[in-house]
């Protein structure tokens, strides 16, 4: 098991990044939550990872914090959530929101998440109350330990990333877009405009 991964961020285009270790490199898939915390391409990374094996293909996934990878070893544990829902899950809320969800049995906030039904919504809550009766806030630095850096300048290549990211995470292309175009996207990098496009579908 590869438990957690240090090395040189070499890529990073949501919801995959590659990190470079001692010349090896590391394809990572993340929620948007850690690639809110990345540092710039060539600055060193520390990721908490998870692998999971199947027949056909080992993937490994890369978080932040340890309260993010907590969270997602128990939602892959729920009946009907694998890792892609797992990723879209903590990519639309972070684990603190997505932990007040399921104490307030707010089911209506998880059904604005791509993929997730009012029956998965309500399986989530019903599975996870008891996983999260511990829970406790956390509030993860950046990945690299330093300040959260400020947003780059809008473009059309930005919006596009973030298109693209939103429909890796799940939506459908149309939705993916009218999201991108529905905020402000003058003066921010491709992950901001991810972060505005979510926070506004989970408020609808």
């Amino acid at each position: 098991m590869i438990g957690r991964i240090q090395g040189i961020l070499v890529s990073k285009q949501p919801p995959q990044l590659l990190v470079d270790v001692h010349g090896v490199g590391y394809e990572i898939e993340a929620p948007m939550s850690t690639f809110y915390q990345l540092p710039e391409v060539a600055q060193p990374v520390t990721l908490h990872t998870h692998l999971v094996v199947r027949e056909d293909a080992q993937q490994l996934y890369g978080f932040a914090s340890e309260h993010e990878r907590r969270l997602f070893r128990s939602l892959i544990r729920v009946n009907g959530v694998g890792a892609k829902l797992a990723l879209a899950i903590l990519s639309g809320m972070s684990a603190d929101e997505f932990a007040r969800c399921v104490h307030d049995d707010d089911s209506r906030a998880l059904v604005q998440l791509p993929g997730v039904g009012k029956k998965t919504a309500e399986r989530l809550i019903m599975e996870m109350r008891d996983r999260l009766a511990d829970w406790e806030s956390d509030s993860p630095a950046p990945a690299d330990g330093s300040a959260p850096r400020p947003p780059a300048a809008g473009s059309q290549e930005a919006d596009r990333e973030a298109v693209s990211a939103l429909i890796a995470l799940g939506y459908k292309p149309p939705e993916a877009s009218r999201m991108v175009q529905s905020v402000d996207s003058e003066g921010r990098n491709s992950e901001d405009i991810i972060r505005a496009a979510l926070k506004a579908a989970v408020s609808r």
